[in-house]
């Protein structure tokens, strides 16, 4: 009985993790990793602050306490922590704009609601006007920020400089320590896609296994597409980030450049998704058949089962191998072509089961919807089998080809028809 407690205790606590933080480890190997880039985060916002108010007060004695300058310090290094070069000017811009309306209204006038008011007003007009578009409201934030914390008995030229001071450390901060370059992070989320797609796989093929899927089943199937779909994006979005952070970063000198390969594996994955939800069609539409439980059906479902067991760890290996990190000296780990070898044999043995579905005589005129729904099967099965095959080069990156005028010969004889 105890034991029994213990066990379910342990569960709800997993799961109670698991929504506080999905992307928890799973293990004590795993702790550094997910915990390193909030760390380093924290490390360098908190450094930038010191920084940006030691260096103010240096340069411009206040008088008091004042953190104008480890304020603004913070905001632009959290800014140009973010995105491209050029986002990273415009939050600054957005930041610097606050802190310069707030500064003017907090000199004059003071805190008040109505000046309050004001500086909110003024900081989303100058945005509006500067088109910091969707960093306007950088400018308001950053602007009450520094009204709570000003001294109000500094003088304006003091703010100001203040402010400029903690804009050049936190840039120079940014520039001389800058972020990391989040490679992991996007193999990491190519590799879940991947994962995702193979477990889905994995289910249809247990389906398929022992009998013709029910409606609710093939139902709970395109609902895992669909979150297939968001983790696509979601992949995309983690590759563009790992290709936006190497501009001007020192960082990219040292670290692989790895985008253009997850990338690849991304698309990949997404003409996977789009061949397995028109599997899925197919699967529906032969379960709604009148003979899908027949002797023939029965066959094909368990064909059709291994298949998909084979397609499943094939998408693993695909995962694994492509979002696995490069080595420096660029040399390929032992493991990795261990996972080449068998990403190969899979597609091979694939091919050869697929080879034996298409030659399997379906009459197309006894049974028209079978006959359909086979070669739809057929179809996406050999798309996924494509786009396993590292062999062969995906559409989307072929070289375009040039076309060339026909030979003079065709054209004299097309002439003289006319």
């Amino acid at each position: 009985m105890v034991a029994r407690v213990g066990r379910w205790l342990r569960s709800r606590l997993r799961a109670l993790l698991w929504w506080l933080w999905p992307t928890s480890p799973t293990s004590w190997s795993q702790v550094p990793a997910r915990l390193a880039p909030t760390a380093i985060q924290v490390g360098r916002l908190t450094t930038a602050a010191v920084v940006a108010y030691v260096v103010a007060g240096r340069l411009i004695p206040a008088g008091g306490v004042d953190l104008t300058a480890p304020l603004t310090a913070l905001l632009v290094v959290q800014a140009s922590a973010v995105g491209t070069l050029r986002m990273g000017l415009v939050r600054v811009g957005a930041v610097l704009t606050g802190v310069l309306v707030a500064v003017a209204v907090g000199a004059t006038v003071g805190l008040t609601w109505w000046s309050l008011a004001l500086v909110i007003a003024a900081s989303l007009v100058l945005a509006k006007v500067l088109r910091l578009a969707e960093q306007s409201l950088e400018a308001p934030i950053s602007a009450m920020l520094i009204l709570a914390v000003t001294a109000p008995s500094l003088a304006a030229e003091a703010r100001v400089g203040l402010t400029l001071v903690g804009t050049v450390v936190g840039i120079g901060f940014s520039l001389v320590a800058p972020v990391a370059i989040p490679n992991a992070r996007a193999a990491e989320a190519v590799r879940r896609v991947a994962r995702s797609q193979a477990a889905l796989l994995n289910e249809v093929a247990l389906a398929l296994g022992g009998r013709a899927p029910e409606p609710d089943e093939v139902a709970a199937w395109s609902d895992w597409v669909r979150d297939v779909d968001r983790e696509i994006a979601a992949a995309y979005a983690a590759v563009r980030a790992t290709e936006e952070s190497r501009t001007l970063n020192a960082r990219a000198l040292t670290t692989a450049r790895v985008h253009d390969r997850l990338r690849g594996a991304v698309e990949r994955l997404d003409r996977c998704l789009a061949a397995e939800q028109t599997l899925l069609g197919a699967i529906a539409a032969a379960s709604r058949s009148e003979d899908a439980g027949g002797s023939t059906g029965s066959d094909l479902r368990r064909a059709f089962a291994v298949v998909l067991d084979d397609l499943a760890d094939g998408l693993r290996a695909l995962g694994d191998l492509l979002g696995a990190p490069p080595r420096e000296d660029g040399r390929r780990l032992a493991p990795l072509g261990a996972l080449d070898d068998r990403l190969a044999e899979i597609v091979r043995e694939s091919r050869a089961v697929l080879t034996e579905l298409v030659l399997l005589d379906v009459d197309a005129r006894r049974h028209p919807d079978r006959w359909l729904v086979q070669g739809s099967m057929l179809t996406a099965v050999d798309q996924v089998l494509t786009q396993l095959d590292l062999d062969l080069e995906p559409p989307a990156v072929r070289p375009r080809l040039r076309w060339t005028p026909m030979p003079d010969v065709p054209r004299r004889r097309l002439s003289r028809r006319r």
